[in-house]
């Protein structure tokens, strides 16, 4: 008996230690409508960390704020996974912000761990990996997937090479294999251009992202990318560079989960 009280309080020790040590990851700062974390109702300021998968119902809007200063708006009929969040403040060495976009549409206003190591941040849609240079972006899935870069510059990398999307441009990226492209506004499926403005009037939403910072230089090709805010938007691939011009705008009570 004195055996199995032991190893039930090493047990019960070692559950509370692993709680403890969790990365923490966002609160809900605003809500609208039905969202979940797994099958559990949110409501504003409950606690999410990393892993946990958001979804949101029809009509509905979540804006979560990360632990990093990071805002996700979350718009209706998504599914968002906070696949590996990991910052603390005096471990830079540490940070990491990966996330998968499932089904839907979200804007991202990148916070300290996008600033302190670009290469710490990505965003998983089905067609591509995206990464950022000091950024404010929204992404929807509408097969195919649309991108719009408010402030700063996003990567987006497939199979096809990567493309350097600059701040007032859009693209749009059809398969895991086809490289990402700039289009007009004009192109915006309705769908996608819908999700767009919502997200950009999100209440509560600091617009302008981060403090711009240089891009890295590019992966492919050795050559530089188009710098951050800058009107150029560059396609990366295996022969180089091709730099195209982008197009204008149109524009409490907290429970872990």
């Amino acid at each position: 008996m004195t055996g199995t009280r032991n190893a039930i309080a090493a047990f019960v020790a070692a559950a509370l230690l692993m709680a403890g040590n969790v990365f923490a990851a966002a609160n809900v700062q605003s809500l609208r409508g039905d969202a979940r974390a797994g099958n559990v109702q949110l409501s504003v300021k409950d606690r999410i960390t990393s892993g946990a998968t958001i979804t949101t119902g029809a009509g509905a809007q979540a804006v979560l704020r990360f632990d990093d200063g990071q805002q996700v708006v979350i718009n209706e009929n998504t599914v968002f996974r906070i696949t590996d969040f990991r910052y603390r403040e005096a471990e830079p060495a540490g940070d990491r912000a990966i996330f998968d976009l499932l089904r839907g549409a979200l804007r991202v206003i990148t916070g300290a761990v996008g600033a302190r190591n670009l290469n710490n941040f990505q965003l998983r849609v089905p067609q591509a990996t995206i990464s950022v240079r000091g950024t404010d972006f929204m992404v929807a899935i509408v097969n195919p997937v649309y991108a719009s870069v408010l402030h700063g510059a996003i990567s987006v990398t497939n199979a096809g090479g990567t493309t350097v999307l600059g701040a007032g441009s859009f693209g749009s990226v059809v398969s895991a294999s086809s490289l990402a492209v700039s289009i007009p506004s004009s192109a915006l499926p309705a769908a996608a251009s819908s999700a767009f403005s919502s997200m950009g009037a999100a209440a509560g939403v600091k617009a302008g992202g981060m403090a711009a910072v240089d891009p890295p230089a590019a992966a492919a090709g050795g050559g530089t990318t188009a710098g951050v805010g800058s009107a150029p938007v560059a396609a990366v691939t295996a022969a180089g560079i091709n730099v195209m011009d982008s197009k204008d705008s149109g524009n409490s009570t907290q429970h872990s989960l």
